[in-house]
């Protein structure tokens, strides 16, 4: 069955931001080659991953900078492998009110979460990448729906936004896999979902 990750972007005080701070312009790769934060979340997922669902704002984002359309002559050469991979990939957009893709190999499905990512790991296909803000992931991480969880982690406490952590009725449980520090204070954690195993009673 399709594995589904989700990726999240994140302040130190859990805001869905991305601030400006000491180091965060230079980049830490090459034109060629990513860096290690980049490997992580995408590049080494290029192979394995054939759907990347978003949300509608997060959706026409990509649409408008990450598409093979929206690349500029100066981005990296990785940057172009990385929009390469968005408009062969399918795009599911979760919205209710988004009409007009106008992007390849995209659809849009609404109604209750759970019951379209159960859909979407049943179909045929590769793995499955929830790319989305604070709303999305939250209700991700609420209903345990993700198999595991990468985190970038910027050195900011910012104090405005949207939040990931708003209140919820349960805990979900993570695993910590992997930890690594960027050059500039980020830290790159990956994250398995724990659930509980259900046992057999022997009769």
């Amino acid at each position: 069955m399709r594995k589904i990750t989700a990726n999240l972007y994140m302040t130190l005080d859990g805001r869905g931001e991305f601030p400006t701070y000491p180091g965060s312009n230079i980049p830490s790769g090459t034109p060629d080659e990513p860096d290690e934060f980049f490997r992580k979340m995408w590049t080494d997922r290029f192979s394995d991953v054939t759907t990347v669902v978003m949300g509608r704002r997060s959706f026409t984002g990509h649409r408008r900078v990450h598409s093979l359309k929206g690349r500029k002559p100066t981005d990296p050469k990785f940057m172009f492998d990385y929009s390469r991979f968005l408009d062969k990939a399918e795009k599911v957009c979760l919205s209710h009110r988004l009409k007009k893709l106008d992007w390849e190999n995209s659809r849009v499905l609404k109604g209750d979460l759970a019951k379209i990512m159960t859909k979407l790991k049943r179909e045929k296909g590769g793995n499955i990448i929830i790319e989305g803000g604070p709303r999305l992931i939250h209700e991700v991480l609420r209903l345990n729906l993700a198999d595991d969880y990468w985190f970038l982690v910027m050195p900011v406490v910012f104090g405005r936004g949207p939040r990931y952590w708003t209140p919820m009725k349960t805990q979900t449980n993570l695993k910590l896999l992997s930890a690594s520090h960027m050059p500039y204070g980020e830290l790159v954690l990956h994250y398995e979902a724990v659930r509980e195993k259900t046992v057999s009673k022997s009769k």
